[in-house]
C-alpha cells in the first residue's frame, strides 16, 4: 500500500436481520440471507488486507431491538475484520435508534461505536488520521454545529480528518422520480457542511452518491460521500444499483487532508418488478392463466409485486393467496399483492 494514502472501506445501511425471522411459520424465501451476503461481499477487501479501516455508516440493523443471536450474526464479518488488526467504526443510525446493543463487543481494541460525539486518532505508516463522528440525531438541523464541536476534533492534532454520521445532507436524492430534500428539521444545510475535514461519510441515504455542491450551486467545503444501502429496501429503490464505496485519503500539509480517489462498487441486487393484473371481466380461471404466464417472463429470483387492478370477486381473490402464489411461483421468487384503495 502507498505510505502517502489511507484506504478506506465504506459501507452503511446493511439492514441485516430484514426478512430474516429466527422461527418462520411459513417456509418461502426469505430476502434477509441477500442483505447478509452482500455485507460479506462489501467487506471482502477487507478479508483481503486491501484498505487501512472499515466505516459503517449507520442502519447495521433494520429495527432498534434484535434478538441476541442476530446481533452474534452481524457482528462476526466485522469482528474478523478487526481481528485481521483493521479497525472498525461503527455510526448508530435511526434504526438502531441512535444506539447499537453491541457492549460485549465494544471491548475489542479494533472496534470503535460512536455512541456519542467523539474523535478517534488512528496512526498508520507515518500517518494521522482523525475520524470524528456521532450517532444519528434527530431534528439536526439547528444542532449540527454544535454536534461537531462536541466531537472534540479541534483538541488533537492530525494530518488527515474525516467526519462519520448517519443524516440527510441538502441536495440529496432518493428514489424513483429523484426526490431531492431541501430543507427541514431533519436536513443539514449544504453551507453548514464545515472545512475541516476532507470528507463527509454519511449513511442514511439508500442511493450511493457524492454531494459536493448545495442547492444555490454554491461549492460544499467538504464532499458529502453516500455508499447506498448494500440491497433494496423498498420499490422505491428498483432502479438503483447497490454497492459500497472505497476511498482514498491523504495528507496534504494541513490538518484535513485531501480526498483523492472515490470508487463505487457495485454489489449484486434482486430484480424488483411490478406486474399489473387486470381483473375487470375475467373469470378467475383466465386471471389464474394470466398469472402463471408473467410469472414465466419473469427472473427466477425477482421481487415481485403484484398490483390488482379491477374488482376482486371472492372466487378471484382465491388467485392470490399466499398458498396459492407459493404454489405457481419459482420457489425463489418473493412475491406480495397490493389491492385497489376501497373509494372513501
Amino acid at each position: 500500500m502507498s505510505r502517502e494514502k489511507i484506504h478506506i472501506l465504506f459501507v452503511a445501511d446493511t439492514h441485516l436481520g430484514f426478512d430474516l425471522p429466527f422461527r418462520p411459520r411459513v417456509a418461502r424465501r426469505r430476502r434477509g440471507h441477500d442483505f447478509f451476503a452482500n455485507f460479506e461481499r462489501a467487506l471482502e477487501p477487507a478479508f483481503a488486507g486491501e484498505v487501512d479501516l472499515v466505516v459503517h455508516g449507520g442502519d447495521l440493523f433494520y429495527r432498534s431491538r434484535v434478538p441476541e443471536a442476530l446481533v452474534e450474526m452481524a457482528m462476526a464479518p466485522l469482528v474478523k475484520v478487526a481481528d485481521l488488526g483493521i479497525p472498525v467504526y461503527i455510526v448508530p443510525g435511526n434504526h438502531e435508534r441512535s444506539w447499537i446493543p453491541l457492549n460485549l463487543w465494544s471491548i475489542h481494541p479494533n472496534l470503535f461505536i460512536f455512541d456519542e460525539p467523539k474523535t478517534y486518532l488512528y496512526e498508520i505508516r507515518g500517518v494521522t488520521l482523525a475520524i470524528s463522528g456521532f450517532p444519528f440525531t434527530r431534528k439536526i438541523h439547528d444542532e449540527f454545529g454544535d454536534l461537531v464541536v462536541q466531537t472534540g476534533y479541534q483538541s488533537v492534532q492530525s494530518d488527515v480528518r474525516i467526519l462519520c454520521m448517519h443524516q440527510t445532507v441538502e441536495g440529496s436524492q432518493v428514489g424513483p422520480s429523484d426526490y431531492t430534500f431541501r430543507n427541514g428539521p431533519d436536513v443539514i444545510r449544504g453551507a453548514d457542511i464545515p472545512d475541516v475535514f476532507c470528507v463527509v461519510l454519511s449513511g442514511h441515504i439508500h442511493r450511493s452518491q457524492i454531494l459536493i455542491r448545495d442547492l444555490k450551486n454554491r461549492a460544499l467545503k467538504a464532499p458529502v460521500l453516500y455508499p447506498g444501502s448494500v440491497e433494496r429496501t423498498s420499490f422505491a429503490e428498483r432502479k438503483e444499483g447497490k454497492r459500497f464505496a472505497l476511498l482514498d485519503v491523504s495528507p496534504d500539509g494541513s490538518s484535513r487532508g485531501r480526498l483523492i480517489n472515490v470508487q463505487f462498487i457495485p454489489l449484486p441486487a434482486r430484480p424488483m418488478v411490478t406486474l399489473i393484473l387486470m381483473t375487470k371481466e375475467r373469470s378467475e380461471e383466465e386471471v389464474f392463466s394470466s398469472l402463471k404466464e408473467r410469472f414465466k417472463e419473469l427472473e427466477a429470483d425477482a421481487i415481485v409485486r403484484i398490483q390488482v387492478v379491477g374488482s376482486t370477486s371472492e372466487e378471484i381473490a382465491q388467485v392470490f393467496t399466499a398458498e396459492n402464489l407459493r404454489r405457481i411461483a419459482p420457489s425463489s421468487m418473493n412475491v406480495s399483492v397490493t389491492y385497489p384503495r376501497s373509494p372513501g
